[in-house]
């Protein structure tokens, strides 16, 4: 886990330092100005699509609306792969979505680029990360430990879940971290991500479902239907409180807390450990240089990571606000930051 967070750190700190944002010149990539829009419109993963994130979406809307002068339209999706697509063809300005979808979406598209991304605790970028979990109902997870630790050996064989394929932390990190693993070993040393995207008698794992979100991987362990789940800490968080252990660590107990949204409601009390935990880069807020023109993009970046929208409470939502929503302050210090696509490299080498 350290070593993976300090890749992704050393490699992105060191992008950020060659300069951070995107300039008006850098945006148009050598092209014809951009035809001014009157309606700016944002995409949203699935995670973010439902009503318990609405408040926070349409804050988040405000902010661009006031910064341009231009309408804002939301588009909330049921599949990663709309959202992808939206933000790389043009029928969506702005995008909120995780690195790799980023990743994808920037290889359609160059002119996709990054927007802004949430800092860390620290108010910085050094610790600009959340946390990719393999998960086990609670009173299975003795199956997983090893001595003082935990081990994803018996993992092998198991009934599993991932979030969807473009999703960071529900697929592209924790299925980089299994091959990395098990390829080390003779039975499995020419693992590839093929097999571990199919379930099967004389495949790696006995079933592979797809949640489509965050919250349906896990809703697939609590009900039973996989055996080991792949999700992240923050997706999940609006739903969960921590019953035991140290959080975003392995051996740490979660449970569905009381009155949790759909599709929780139904699961109230249900119990969760963790059995590994990887730190993954903090998703982005993209734009479409081909459809929103540089001087609107820079609104945005300035609104973004203005004191106002770093004080914003409907946005960063306080530490002991019990409302749902996409951020939430731990120390007081986080904020939006600019970022440039290189910052994103260590994302791309999962797949070299």
């Amino acid at each position: 886990m350290k070593k993976m967070l300090t890749l992704m750190v050393s490699l992105s700190l060191a992008a950020v330092t060659a300069g951070c944002g995107m300039k008006a010149n850098e945006a148009q990539n050598g092209t014809t100005a951009v035809k001014t829009k009157d309606t700016i419109t944002i995409a949203w993963y699935p995670n973010e699509s439902g009503a318990e994130m609405k408040g926070s979406r349409e804050e988040i809307g405000k902010v661009v609306a006031a910064a341009t002068g231009k309408k804002v339209e939301h588009k909330t999706t049921t599949d990663y792969t709309i959202a992808i697509e939206s933000i790389a063809n043009g029928s969506a300005d702005i995008a909120y979505m995780g690195a790799q979808g980023y990743v994808e979406a920037n290889a359609k598209n160059k002119k996709v680029q990054p927007l802004a991304i949430s800092s860390g605790e620290s108010g910085t970028l050094e610790d600009a990360a959340y946390y990719s979990w393999l998960s086990v109902r609670k009173g299975e997870e003795e199956a997983y430990k090893n001595g003082s630790g935990y081990s994803i050996d018996n993992i092998a064989g198991k009934k599993f879940s991932f979030v969807a394929n473009s999703s960071t932390s529900g697929f592209k990190v924790p299925s980089a971290a299994i091959i990395n693993y098990f390829s080390k070993k003779d039975k499995y040393k020419h693992m590839t991500v093929d097999d571990l995207i199919m379930g099967g008698k004389d495949k790696f794992f006995s079933d592979v479902l797809y949640g489509g979100t965050h919250q349906g991987s896990a809703v697939n362990l609590l009900t039973g239907k996989a055996d080991v789940s792949a999700f992240c800490d923050t997706c999940v968080a609006n739903y969960i409180e921590l019953s035991s252990g140290k959080e975003n660590t392995a051996g740490a107990v979660y449970k569905v807390k009381q009155g949790a949204a759909e599709p929780f409601n139904t699961l109230t009390g249900k119990e969760f450990s963790l059995i590994s935990v990887t730190p993954v880069l903090n998703q982005p807020f993209v734009i479409n240089a081909g459809t929103v023109s540089p001087e609107d993009t820079k609104k945005i970046q300035d609104a973004f990571t203005s004191d106002a929208v770093t004080k914003n409470t409907q946005i960063f939502l306080p530490k002991d606000s019990k409302e749902s929503g996409m951020f939430k302050q731990k120390s007081g210090k986080e904020k939006f930051l600019t970022v440039d696509d290189k910052f994103f490299d260590p994302i791309r080498q999962l797949s070299n």
